[in-house]
């Protein structure tokens, strides 16, 4: 049956005799409100390691929308089986007031790539998320961390910061997951009301045009998107749109 610990001492006490045993550990973060693309990282995890954590926090310091946060979906209960289906053997689900006993006086910042795309339209976004994962990352002391590449800019930078600061933790990226239709999972899917629901996934069809970037950011607003960006860093075009209430991010590889 899997273990659900909340306590970070008795999450770190559990996670040394795991190590002491020799097994190898990883870590699967989450906010929960898990849907297919999480349960993917878990099964990953599961293939390479001999035990699997998956971590459960909604992470306020990452907002800048109190309404984005409060309709965040809580829904452990549903989590924690699901969590088990796909293979996690523990869930780590600590309190804001255990994760941020310094009421979050101190963060980690980066000061280049963090302020360009997300960043740029969420303020401080990346330090609220740097800042939690490393301390995830020092509590679980994982082989290996699991990041889907949904979240690109999220992943590179983790794997920069867990390079920077000489951290144990492997950064393993996994495929985007997406429904049929090929509108990339999220758990803000669930607030698209119908008619948005259909729209959404032309999203990733102009994302993967091949058009120029420009013309891909007039193709979604003349669909009823309202772009915040459309980007071409490297090998990926990148974008991120809102239907309504919601905010949606993709990526594809050119």
């Amino acid at each position: 049956m899997i273990e659900v610990i909340s306590g970070i001492e008795h999450a770190r006490r559990r996670m040394a005799e795991i190590r002491r045993q020799g097994l190898a550990i990883g870590l699967v973060p989450t906010m929960g409100a898990l849907h297919d693309g999480h349960l993917s990282l878990i099964e990953r995890a599961r293939s390479g390691n001999d035990r699997v954590v998956t971590s459960i926090f909604v992470n306020p310091t990452q907002y800048d929308d109190p309404d984005d946060l409060e309709q965040y979906p809580r829904t452990l209960a549903a989590d924690t089986g699901r969590a088990e289906a796909a293979g996690a053997d523990l869930i780590f689900h600590p309190e804001f007031e255990d994760i941020y006993r310094d009421d979050y006086r101190f963060r980690i910042t980066e000061s280049e790539f963090s302020r360009e795309l997300e960043g740029a339209h969420r303020k401080d976004h990346f330090d609220g998320v740097l800042t939690v994962v490393l301390k995830l990352f020092n509590i679980v002391q994982a082989d290996r961390a699991y990041f889907g590449e949904k979240d690109w800019q999220q992943l590179l930078l983790v794997r920069d910061m867990a390079a920077a600061f000489f951290h144990r933790t492997e950064i393993v990226a996994c495929p985007t997951v997406r429904e049929p239709d090929g509108l990339a999972m999220s758990s803000r899917n669930v607030h698209l009301n119908q008619e948005e629901r259909r729209l959404a996934p032309e999203f990733h069809r102009t994302l993967s045009s091949g058009a120029p970037t420009d013309d891909m950011e007039r193709q979604l607003a003349d669909l009823g998107f309202v772009v915040d960006y459309v980007e071409q860093r490297g090998d990926r075009i990148l974008g991120a749109v809102r239907l309504g209430r919601v905010r949606l991010i993709d990526n594809v590889q050119t």
